[in-house]
């Protein structure tokens, strides 16, 4: 073979989605190779791909290098426009931002990083034929350069697989799994067959069985209505009326999803946010999501199904159904004369944005994949992992490698039906803030992958996995674990978790989420670690406060350590006294 069509490296990432762009920066960052593969043209999934309004519940619930992202988007804001701006402020702390600022800012954080080399337009098609083994253990892998058509063949030590759809793992042969398992399987809240208001109850229709059904994808729109930006929406070729008839009942009814007797908090409710959920970001834009609360949106249910498992032919093809789709039913709402002139007039108002996606339409070029395969690692993660205890805590993980918070969140699973309350497999339920372990990224029966994105988790516990802080997160828990393994000659499943832990506390990394402990604090890897270990069902840390003798006894007690040295007619701060803790566990350790 002609050594141009060879690479290798020690770490190889499939997917520069931001799990794979954090995967590969903490493996760089600690002198690893880095072979970073890209599909398409373009770096960072679907934070460079509209979707600018972050999906996090709490923030500070996850940290490292998420939040040196974010960081870096405020920072852009405040040196382009100035502290005072409105885009500044529209940016929300970093938060919420435009999808061409968060594919440079990646660019930027990528291109500080001489270990890593990009390849774009490399293919990776999930068949096994493509993965090079060495008994169980993954050695090599064949993907398509798509702007030569040749094969190239690629060498590493640990491979991770940060694509969206688990393509590597289940071409490596990890058992893996796509749709709903059923509610007796697991007694998950939300699983299986569901219909549910959405701000409301469970529908009595819902009968909780399992099936193969994916919950719907769509694009994630940067619209406008500043007019120097706005470029009016087209007819589509494919345009198809029929599509979108039933929704002129719902905007002259005003029908939808919601719990009777509920208010519409969306600010654009009257008009487009009827269609899609609009939030602002800066310059005049928009991430617009799916209409949570609508019957006919953005969502295309039940046509994607096939997604996960299919090939890119398939997934080109949907891809392009999908836009067509979306951008119809955008059409519909500012030209169709039965709907409402009023409501017309303002769709009107909005457009795509003239400055983004430039060599596509002004369109997103990534289809939100919301799920795709889940493997089978060494823990699954299910609804229980993320809901709290009797209003305590959910269960902690001694391997956590990431604290998250996210609803339990689902798109619909099928299309409107007649007479129900809302699209099949709709759902929403709030969580409390829970630590991921490191299990769900090491993949069973497989050596020298981990699996950041497709993560090991049901249906319902995947719908709170799958949001990009907690992807990124896991990236670089990933890209950290990888290393370890190779500087220890040890496989990734087998890396000690505590050391694992402390390189990613050092950077800033939040893996036992405390209410009003931040990096920063003395105390504050030893609170993570001691967290970890079950010390503090409570939400405060309160280091710095004398700490109560019951706190003392029942610490020592969960540790078995008897303290000495402590300073006589001394109270010590609960900091003080947990980092004693610490350093004594590391004494007899």
């Amino acid at each position: 073979m002609n050594k141009q069509n060879t690479y290798q490296a020690e770490v190889v990432v499939v997917g520069a989605t931001p799990g794979g762009i954090t995967a590969a920066v903490a493996a760089a960052r600690r002198g690893r190779s880095v072979i970073l593969l890209e599909r398409s043209n373009h770096i960072g999934g679907l934070v460079a791909n509209g979707l600018g309004a972050t999906d996090i519940a709490t923030r500070g619930a996850t940290g490292g290098l998420f939040t040196q992202f974010t960081g870096r988007v405020k920072a852009h804001y405040v040196s382009t426009y100035g502290a005072g701006s409105q885009q500044v402020e529209d940016c929300s702390e970093g938060y919420h931002f435009e999808p061409s600022v968060a594919e440079r800012i990646l660019e930027s954080i990528l291109s500080e990083r001489p270990e890593i080399r990009i390849l774009k337009r490399r293919q990776f098609d999930a068949h096994p034929s493509n993965v090079i083994k060495d008994g169980n253990r993954v050695t090599g892998l064949w993907v398509l350069n798509l702007d030569v058509g040749v094969r190239e063949q690629l060498s590493g030590k640990v491979f991770i697989d940060a694509t969206y759809e688990g393509d590597l793992a289940a071409a490596a042969g990890v058992p893996f799994r796509i749709g709903r398992e059923d509610q007796r399987e697991f007694n998950e809240p939300m699983a299986g067959h569901i219909y549910k208001q959405w701000i409301g109850e469970v529908d009595p229709a819902s009968t909780g069985w399992g099936d193969n059904a994916l919950q719907s994808f769509n694009y994630r729109l940067p619209l406008t209505r500043v007019a120097e930006n706005r470029v009016p929406i087209a007819k589509p070729a494919t345009y198809n009326r029929d599509e979108y008839l039933s929704l002129i009942d719902d905007v002259r009814l005003d029908r939808h999803t919601q719990k009777p007797g509920c208010r519409h908090h969306e600010w654009f409710w009257d008009g487009i946010g009827k269609v899609v959920n609009i939030v602002p970001v800066p310059n005049g834009k928009t991430d617009a999501n799916n209409q949570h609360k609508a019957f006919l949106s953005t969502d295309l249910p039940e046509e994607n199904w096939p997604w996960a498992s299919a090939g890119w032919e398939w997934r080109d093809r949907y891809s392009v159904r999908l836009r067509e789709y979306i951008l119809g039913l955008l059409w519909f709402c500012q030209n169709e004369p039965e709907l409402p002139e009023a409501f017309r007039n303002l769709c009107s108002e909005w457009g795509l944005a003239r400055d983004e996606y430039q060599d596509n339409g002004h369109f997103p070029r990534q289809v939100y994949v919301r799920e795709g395969r889940r493997m089978a690692g060494e823990y699954l993660f299910t609804a229980h992992d993320a809901l709290p205890k009797g209003g305590e805590r959910p269960p902690v993980h001694a391997d956590s490698i990431t604290a998250s918070h996210y609803a339990l969140d689902s798109h619909a699973v099928r299309k409107r039906e007649a007479g129900r309350t809302h699209l099949e497999g709709f759902f929403s339920m709030e969580t409390a803030p829970y630590t991921v372990p490191y299990r769900v990224i090491v993949p069973r029966e497989v050596e020298g992958l981990l699996v950041p994105v497709a993560a090991s988790a049901t249906h319902v516990g995947f719908s709170t996995l799958r949001m990009e802080p907690c992807w990124m997160a896991l990236g670089e828990a990933a890209g950290l674990a990888a290393s370890l393994a190779i500087e220890r000659s040890t496989p990734v499943r087998s890396v000690t978790i505590a050391d694992l832990q402390m390189e990613l506390l050092k950077n800033e990394a939040v893996l036992f989420y405390f209410k009003d402990l931040a990096h920063g604090h003395p105390a504050y890897e030893v609170f993570q670690m001691l967290g970890l270990r079950g010390l503090f069902p409570e939400w405060e840390a309160r280091p710095d406060e004398l700490v109560s003798p019951e706190d003392q006894e029942r610490w020592s007690g969960c540790l078995g350590l008897k303290l000495s040295g402590l300073p006589k007619g001394k109270i010590p701060t609960r900091g003080e006294l947990v980092s004693r803790l610490w350093e004594k566990l590391q004494e007899i350790s």
